[in-house]
């Protein structure tokens, strides 16, 4: 599947982007490219395949979240640049 320009053009604008003659005749070429590899994959058989929800294992493998012991705000706070009552002090966000 062959893109035109106006499509390619297209998409740049949808994207917010601003691409030179020569950009544009390359991704021409790409996207079009990649539109033939995504034709040519559904061409493929996969009615044999069962769906599936992840391609992850099953199996969670992350350990179970247990408490441990935890840091003192002392040593919590011992490299802040700046701290008050025991809290890290930051500048403002919104003035």
């Amino acid at each position: 599947m062959s893109l035109s320009i106006e499509e390619v053009e297209h998409i740049a604008n949808l994207a917010r982007l601003k691409l030179s003659d020569k950009e544009i005749t390359k991704y021409q070429q790409q996207l079009s490219s990649i539109l033939d590899y995504i034709t040519m994959l559904q061409e493929l058989d996969t009615s044999s395949i069962p769906p599936t929800s992840s391609v992850l294992p099953t199996q969670c493998p992350l350990r179970e979240d247990e408490p441990g012991k935890s840091l003192s705000p002392s040593e919590l706070l011992k490299d802040a640049p700046d701290q008050a009552k025991d809290q890290f002090r930051v500048p403002p966000v919104f003035e």
